[in-house]
């Protein structure tokens, strides 16, 4: 394949949905996607993602989105906690783990000897299999026959570029994001590979936007994508959304972003005491720079809440400011800035409009607490589906006091920033969106009262 990179297809699997889009760099958009639910399926040992059902969907969707464009290059991002393991026949040792299984749970006290201090690998101690080495150690011990069958563990984003190329390699935003894994301070990874006798089973690294090779013939044919198109390394989905700011933005600065989790990471602001006990990490961005980072499981929370839909109107919006009606965290507990607190309504709600509406607040408070705890400073760039939701973005103004930029540029920023992997040095072309600040009073107020009633409860 000749000339620059324009179109790139994104292949985007988040832990609630799958998504296939095609990004234009010139535009820096969307054109065109595909989406399907990320199904868990409960056969087998343990439940598991449904590999073979995502690989049909993303052969289905570059074939599809193919017949109506251009396809220049094939970029891939995921969500972390979750890897492949590969036996010397090319196919899975295991399925691949649902880091929402409790399996990992049995082996945690062992665990918990063995694995490196937060301050080696600035990640927190999290419950079921959220760091990846508690997944892989867990199934060591209960399946020491498929581990031992185990030649490759690569990341999610890699295995996906490996079935696509053949090309087996590890990279470091999939390593750096909670995994126990990786030592940011060291950049390579900790003493629990090390210890465990893992290092022979980690490909050789590459840099998120290496062109690991071209699709596989059978690839090609089943798309018809051209049997020289590249396909990038790929990214985790939060540095996915960092790195295009990274790019076009000075510092200080902060990115949230929003999907099944809500993650905060600050650019440049005050060197913070991170708190694992709170769910503050340490990522590591595309570049390999460490990256102070906090989130709570905000999408799944907004999907308990409301079941999706938004029928809130500005009167309940103005209702709950002046009734004082609010949620104290947390709807998702075991993780998030309060992991061990139990959520609870202060106030009754008068309708779904007005619960809704103080749903949207807390998630609001919630980000500013996670923003808090990292040191963020200067504006604020919102990202993903939160960033379509008008009083999330208001309070979250008014409960940080900074500007807050809501971008709704793609259906998801991960997009974006993946295509960028393959831009070639190009500066990306940044749609420009007016900040939002406080809009003060009641608002402020708000905030005011709600930081205070967590306070207070906390102390009980």
């Amino acid at each position: 394949m000749t000339g620059p990179i324009r179109h790139v297809a994104v292949i985007d699997i988040g832990k609630t949905n799958a998504k296939l889009a095609l990004v234009d760099l010139e535009r820096g958009a969307e054109t065109d996607q595909h989406r399907m639910p990320n199904a868990v399926l409960t056969d087998g040992p343990y439940p598991h993602f449904d590999i073979e059902a995502l690989w049909a969907f993303i052969l289905q969707s570059l074939a599809s989105l193919r017949r109506k464009s251009a396809i220049d290059a094939v970029s891939i991002t995921t969500h972390g906690a979750t890897a492949a393991l590969i036996d010397d026949g090319d196919t899975l040792a295991l399925p691949v783990l649902d880091y929402e299984y409790e399996g990992p749970q049995q082996t945690a006290i062992e665990y918990d000897t063995i694995r490196p201090p937060f301050t080696e690998t600035g990640s927190p101690r999290l419950p079921i299999g959220l760091n990846l080495g508690a997944q892989l150690f867990w199934q060591r011990q209960a399946f020491p026959d498929a581990f031992a069958r185990t030649r490759s563990i690569l990341p999610y984003p890699q295995y996906w570029a490996w079935r696509l190329t053949g090309v087996a390699a590890s990279e470091v935003t999939s390593l750096g994001c909670h995994t126990d894994l990786w030592s940011p301070s060291a950049g390579d990874f900790s003493s629990l590979v090390e210890d465990m006798g893992w290092r022979p089973l980690m490909p050789p690294m590459q840099p998120a936007s290496a062109r690991l090779g071209p699709v596989l013939p059978a690839v090609a044919e089943a798309t018809g994508l051209d049997p020289s198109t590249p396909v990038l390394c790929g990214v985790h989905d939060s540095n996915a959304s960092l790195l295009p700011h990274l790019i076009s933005r000075r510092p200080p600065f902060s990115v949230v972003s929003t999907g099944t989790w809500v993650v905060a990471m600050a650019i440049g602001g005050r060197e913070p005491a991170l708190d694992p006990r709170r769910d503050t990490l340490v990522n590591v961005n595309a570049f390999g720079d460490p990256v102070p980072s906090a989130r709570f499981m905000g999408g799944r929370e907004f999907s308990l809440l409301t079941e999706d839909r938004e029928t809130w109107t500005e009167a309940d919006a103005e209702a709950v400011l002046r009734k004082g009606l609010f949620l104290l965290p947390s709807v998702q507990q075991g993780s998030g800035p309060f992991p061990d607190r139990k959520a609870e309504w202060r106030g009754e709600a008068a309708g779904a409009g007005e619960k809704q509406a103080a749903t949207c607040f807390y998630l609001a408070l919630m980000t500013a607490t996670c923003l808090e705890l990292v040191g963020a400073a200067g504006e604020t760039i919102v990202e993903g589906p939160f960033a379509g939701n008008t009083l999330f973005i208001r309070m979250l103004a008014a409960a940080t006091g900074r500007p807050v930029i809501a971008d709704l540029a793609a259906a998801t920023g991960t997009s974006i920033g993946a295509a960028l992997l393959a831009a070639e040095a190009r500066e990306p072309q940044m749609q420009k969106s007016r900040p939002i600040t406080s809009p003060g009073g009641a608002w402020e107020a708000y905030t005011r009262t709600w930081k205070a009633e967590v306070l207070r409860t906390a102390a009980q």
